[in-house]
C-alpha cells in the first residue's frame, strides 16, 4: 500500500496516530540538528497556503532572525480546500487564504509568498510545468556560490499535491544543483511510530527559542478558513482541528535531510 493510499484510507476526523503517542517515542530516537548555519538562502515551495508555516515556519524564522533570506513559492492558492461549501466559493476561498498567508508570513519576518497560481488539487497534472517554473525562480533567485536550501513537502507525505510538489522540487534541485530539504506534514497523521515507509535515517532537528514557537503559533492563527468551521454545515468543517495541530505545533520541527 502507497502512501497516498495510507493517507486516504485515515480521514482527519479519525484523528490519526495521537500527539501522545508520538512523543515519547520522538523522544527516545537521536536527531541530528539542522545546521543552518550552513544555508545562505532558503527558498520554501508550499503546495498551498500554509502548509510552510505548519512545516518550517519555525524555521522560516530562525533563518530570517539569522539574516538568511527567505523566499516563500505558494503553488496553489488553496482554493478547493472546501469543495462543496456552502459559504464561500473557491475563488473567494482562495482569496481568504492568500490574505491568511500573507499575514502569517509577515509574523515571521518573512516577505509575502510568490504565488504561481496552479489548480489546487492539480498539481500532478502540472507537475512538469511546475518544475520548469521552480528552475526560474531558482535561477533568479540565487547567486553565485551560495549555499541555496530548497525546502519541500515530503515525496511520501501521502497528499497528492504535496508528492507532486516535492518530486518538483526535487528535479529542480538536480537541475540547478541546490540542496533539497523534504518537510512532512501529513505524514504525522496516518504514519506511525518507526513506521517503514518513513526514513527516518534522514530526519534533522530544530529546537526554536520560545519566541520563535510564539511567532508560529501567532502564524498559524491566522489560517482561520482552515483551523475553524466556516459555517456549521458539515461541509464547511476545519482542515486542520486540534488534533492535527497538536502534531505541527511542537517544541521542535523536524526535516528530511
Amino acid at each position: 500500500m502507497d502512501n497516498a493510499t495510507r493517507f486516504r484510507e485515515t480521514p482527519v476526523a479519525g484523528r490519526g496516530t495521537p500527539e501522545h503517542v508520538w512523543q515519547p517515542w520522538l523522544a527516545s530516537v537521536r536527531c541530528p540538528p539542522i545546521p543552518l548555519t550552513e544555508c545562505d538562502r532558503l527558498v520554501v515551495v508550499a503546495p498551498h497556503p500554509d502548509d510552510e508555516v505548519l512545516g518550517v515556519g519555525a524555521l522560516m524564522a530562525t533563518a530570517a532572525t539569522a539574516g538568511v533570506p527567505v523566499q516563500v513559492v505558494a503553488v496553489t492558492d488553496g482554493g478547493a480546500s472546501h469543495p462543496q461549501s456552502p459559504t464561500l466559493s473557491p475563488a473567494a476561498l482562495a482569496a481568504a487564504r492568500i490574505a491568511e498567508s500573507n499575514r502569517a508570513t509577515a509574523l515571521l519576518s518573512v516577505g509575502e509568498p510568490l504565488r504561481l497560481g496552479l489548480p489546487d488539487g492539480g498539481v500532478c497534472a502540472r507537475e512538469r510545468e511546475l518544475t520548469t517554473r521552480l528552475v526560474d525562480v531558482l535561477t533568479a533567485t540565487a547567486r553565485a556560490r551560495e549555499a541555496v536550501w530548497v525546502l519541500a513537502t515530503w515525496r511520501g507525505d501521502g497528499h497528492p499535491d504535496h508528492e507532486a510538489t516535492g518530486r518538483a522540487a526535487a528535479q529542480a534541485c538536480s537541475i540547478t544543483g541546490h540542496r533539497l530539504v523534504e518537510y512532512p506534514v501529513w505524514m504525522w497523521h496516518w504514519a506511525r511510530p518507526a513506521d517503514a515507509s518513513v526514513p527516518w535515517n534522514r530526519m534533522r532537528a530544530l529546537a526554536p527559542t520560545p519566541d520563535i514557537l510564539a511567532r508560529k503559533r501567532r502564524a498559524v492563527d491566522e489560517f482561520r478558513t482552515q483551523i475553524q468551521p466556516l459555517s456549521e454545515d458539515p461541509r464547511d468543517a476545519a482542515i486542520l482541528p486540534p488534533w492535527v495541530l497538536a502534531r505541527l505545533m511542537r517544541t521542535t520541527e523536524r526535516v528530511l535531510w
